[in-house]
């Protein structure tokens, strides 16, 4: 399937889309951004210069990709989300003078396989955000985010967890050692507890 630009969007030359991707109304994917096959930039999109994403990525209407970010296959970010891309922002240098390029140093938001940022999310950089995890709408996300969390907030705390499916993930019979564990109500993968109260992280044990 050939990629799809709609006629007020604006998409450099420099830019590479791959097959079947569709760049929708007043969107701008700017130089060098690099977007893999099946995505959706949705209208009045910014995907940044030099951004990285993945195959069947969905960006919706008015969200804010800024440069360096990275998004691996099938990362959803929901509409007037904001990737940002500067720790210490501001316009202007001490002695007055216009900031410009090559007087920062961008930095990224990094989302791995299948995540998902909600609506009004902002992620500040430098965040990781793990493989499935759902970020809450209107949630500040200002530290790492753990594969299969569902943060909320600002700051943003994790919750509970989430399956492939998306939906919260229902406590389960611990393992025989104690180890508390969780399963999915949609595809029934059961997932397991590990790591201390502060790092807790989770991983599917059986399908």
């Amino acid at each position: 399937m050939a990629t799809r630009i709609a006629p007020s969007a604006d998409v450099s030359e420099e830019a590479v889309l791959g097959e079947g991707t569709s760049i929708w109304h007043l969107a701008q994917v700017r130089e060098h951004a690099v977007l893999g096959r099946d995505c959706i930039v949705g209208r009045g999109a910014y995907i940044g210069e030099g951004v990285v994403m993945g195959d069947s990525c969905k960006v919706q209407n008015y969200a804010l990709v800024y440069e360096p970010a990275r998004l691996a296959d099938g990362v959803f970010i929901g509409p007037a989300v904001t990737l940002t891309n500067d720790h210490f922002p501001r316009a202007v240098n001490p002695d007055g003078t216009l900031k410009s390029a090559a007087d920062w140093e961008p930095v990224g938001v990094t989302i791995d396989e299948g995540a998902s940022i909600g609506a009004r999310a902002v992620c500040v950089a430098p965040v990781h955000v793990g493989a499935w995890a759902t970020v809450a709408a209107g949630a500040v996300v200002t530290k790492d985010v753990p594969a299969h969390a569902l943060v909320a907030g600002v700051p943003a705390r994790r919750i509970g967890w989430v399956g492939r499916a998306g939906e919260p993930l229902t406590p389960a019979e611990p393992d025989p050692d104690g180890a508390r564990r969780w399963r999915c109500p949609v595809t029934r993968t059961l997932y397991q507890e590990a790591g201390t109260e502060s790092d807790t992280t989770i991983r599917e044990v059986t399908h």
